[in-house]
């Protein structure tokens, strides 16, 4: 190989090499992909929202969020939601009893600092949606906007979808 081969053939490396680390890069920026899905609103972060199917001719609907995890240092509170799948959106409680799990009607729902509040199917606080225009089938989606006290309106996507846990059970 002559001396103008082996530095062309030196030049194409190092070209190639900045050609791979420039994507590299670039694809380091982008928005990743997963699985999960989530958003966020000041300082939390919506981790997962989801809804579970809801039976033919049932006027009520039950939404989700795996966890609203409030990383700063000021307190916040969820003061209200609404979609348009139903009337309306009512915050709830949930406690465990003798019949299962109850749900009781919150004004609002406290989100401390530095936390993780649970919004999920077993347990802890649940989104009722009332009066659904239609049922809840799994693999649905719809928008649901939420109202912070500090970290303001955020709408967000839900994806309707049997718990792994129910359809285990089957």
């Amino acid at each position: 190989m002559k001396f103008s081969e082996l530095a062309l053939l030196r030049w194409m490396t190092q070209l190639n090499i900045g050609l791979a680390l420039g994507l590299l890069m670039w694809l380091a920026s982008l928005p990743t992909i997963g699985h999960a899905h989530g958003t966020a609103a000041g300082d939390l972060q919506l981790d997962h929202p989801y809804a579970v199917p809801s039976a033919a001719g049932e006027p009520h609907g039950k939404a989700y969020l795996r966890g609203i995890n409030n990383a700063g240092t000021q307190a916040d509170k969820l003061l209200s939601a609404s979609t348009p799948v139903a009337a309306k959106v009512e915050l709830h409680s949930l406690k465990a009893d003798a019949g299962g799990l109850r749900g009781k009607q919150l004004d609002v729902i406290e989100l401390p600092a530095k936390t993780v509040t649970k919004l999920r199917h077993t347990g802890d606080y649940q989104l009722t949606l009332i009066g659904l225009k239609a049922p809840l089938k799994d693999g649905d989606r719809f928008e649901l906007t939420l109202n912070f006290e500090h970290a303001g309106s955020k709408t967000v996507k839900v994806w309707v979808q049997t718990p792994r846990e129910a359809a285990h059970a089957h």
